[in-house]
C-alpha cells in the first residue's frame, strides 16, 4: 500500500512510502486481537476492591439471646451478616487481574489491527513536526489540515514530544502515544491513524 506523506498544513510533500507488508498487509487474525484486548482491558484493572467479612467488623462477640428457648434463630453475635452493619458474605478481596500472553501472539495481534486500518484506508503518514508550545487549537487545525478526522484520532509519534502530547491532552477524541507504546486496544478503538514518517519503518524493524 502507497501512501502520499502530507505536510501539517495538508499539503503534499511530494514523497510517497510504500508501507510494510509484514506491518499492514498481513491476514488479519480476529482471535488474536481479542485475546490481546482481553488482556490489555484486565492489566488496567487494581483490583482492591475490599470488603469486611464478619471476622472484621468492629462489634461486640457477645451471644445476644440464650441458645434455646428464645422462639427465633440462634444468634452469636452481630457481626453476623443477616443484621445491619454485619460482616458481608463473599464479598470482593483485592484480586490480580493480570494474565500473560506470549509475544508472538502479542505482535501477531497488532500488525493484525494494523493491517485492518490499512484494508480501511484509515491510515494518514505526516511529516515530522514539532510545535513550540501546547497549543490545543493549533493540534485541532493540524488534524483539520491533513483531513485525519474528528472521531478517535490516533496519533503515533516516533518519540515523545511533550507539548504534541499536552496539545492533545484535553481531547477525549484525540489520543498521542509513541511508537514504544502503540498497542492493539489503542489501534481498535481509534477511527483512524496518523503516523508521523519512519514510525512504519520502526514498526516493521520491530516485527522481524
Amino acid at each position: 500500500m502507497e501512501l502520499e506523506v502530507l505536510k501539517i498544513d495538508g499539503s503534499a510533500s511530494g514523497k510517497k512510502v510504500v508501507l510494510p507488508e509484514n506491518v499492514f498487509g498481513v491476514t488479519p487474525n480476529d482471535h488474536v486481537i481479542y485475546l490481546d484486548v482481553v488482556q490489555y482491558l484486565a492489566n488496567q484493572r487494581h483490583g482492591n476492591a475490599k470488603t469486611k467479612d464478619r471476622s472484621e467488623v468492629a462489634y461486640s462477640t457477645k451471644k445476644l439471646g440464650r441458645q434455646k428457648g428464645g422462639g427465633g434463630a440462634r444468634h452469636g453475635s452481630l457481626k453476623a451478616n443477616i443484621f445491619v452493619g454485619g460482616g458481608r458474605v463473599f464479598g470482593p478481596v483485592p484480586r490480580f487481574y493480570h494474565t500473560k500472553l506470549n509475544k508472538k501472539v502479542k505482535s501477531l495481534a497488532r500488525v493484525s489491527a494494523l493491517s485492518y486500518k490499512a484494508q480501511d484506508n484509515a491510515i494518514t503518514l505526516v511529516e515530522p513536526f514539532t510545535m513550540e508550545a501546547p497549543k490545543t487549537k493549533e493540534f485541532i487545525q493540524i488534524l483539520n489540515n491533513i483531513k485525519a478526522g474528528d472521531r478517535k484520532v490516533l496519533v503515533v509519534l516516533p518519540e515523545n514530544s511533550d507539548n504534541i502530547f499536552l496539545s492533545a491532552r484535553n481531547l477525549d477524541w484525540a489520543n498521542v502515544i509513541t511508537v514504544d507504546e502503540i498497542n492493539t486496544y489503542a489501534i481498535m478503538n481509534a477511527n483512524s491513524l496518523v503516523l508521523v514518517d519512519g514510525v512504519q519503518d520502526i514498526l516493521a524493524e520491530r516485527v522481524k
